[in-house]
């Protein structure tokens, strides 16, 4: 146990999905797992261990930004013995060229976050693994799923008033988020297996977006390619 998460040792899988929404993992549990068990409930931040397809998997919610996904990435990485963790979630398209509904795959987060800086890693990109991202992209391929792979913005600020240009032609970010960088960090410092695979519920170009509902509910082919990748793992 920790202070944020009351699983017992041996409750959580070796693989992890991480949604942001508690609602979003439940969801998750509830319709792809089987022989399911409620693992942690503390501050409502879900998380379920059960088996895809025979495989153990477990999903976790992260709750909403760095702090809060580093905290959990953590502690499943340093005290729930975790090796992977593949977090799912949604992002905003700085592209007009990127619609909604197309799946990311982060191959490197760019921020200017702090969280890394004051832990003593000053540089503003982190790579994910490139492990887990082949078995993705092999999976992918197997689904005849499209992915769209590259860098994306995490942000400290959901309303920010971020150069979208500069984001996009400079600093080559395809869309924005609020997780992977800290997440990449954790995984980087323990050595450990992080890689990221994003919905897009809106563009901030074209203002199209989707409701909390559909993101909370419809984002099933990415959900599904995790699913299967992490079984190939």
């Amino acid at each position: 146990m920790t202070p944020h998460i009351e699983a017992k040792n041996g409750d959580i899988a070796k693989t992890v999905l991480m949604p942001g929404d508690p609602l979003r993992a439940k969801f998750i549990a509830d319709n792809y797992l089987t022989d399911v068990k409620l693992v942690n409930s503390v501050r409502n931040i879900y998380a379920y261990t059960g088996k895809y397809k025979d495989k153990e998997i477990s999903v976790m919610a992260s709750g909403m930004g760095m702090p809060s996904i580093g905290i959990y990435s953590y502690e499943l990485y340093k005290f729930y013995d975790v090796d992977n963790i593949i977090r799912i979630g949604s992002a905003g398209s700085y592209s007009s060229d990127i619609k909604l509904y197309d799946i990311i795959l982060v191959n490197e987060a760019y921020s200017k976050s702090s969280y890394a800086k004051v832990q003593g890693y000053d540089y503003p990109i982190i790579n994910s693994d490139e492990y887990l991202n082949n078995k993705i992209k092999e999976t992918a391929s197997s689904l005849n799923q499209k992915i769209i792979e590259g860098r994306v913005h995490s942000t400290d600020v959901f309303y920010s008033n971020d150069d979208i240009e500069d984001l996009l032609n400079n600093k080559k970010c395809l869309c924005a988020e609020m997780e992977s960088f800290a997440l990449f960090y954790n995984a980087l410092k323990l050595k450990k297996r992080a890689t990221c695979l994003l919905t897009i519920s809106d563009n901030v170009v074209t203002k199209e977006e989707t409701t909390s509902e559909e993101r909370q509910n419809s984002f099933n082919d990415m959900i599904l390619l995790a699913l299967e990748a992490a079984i190939r793992l």
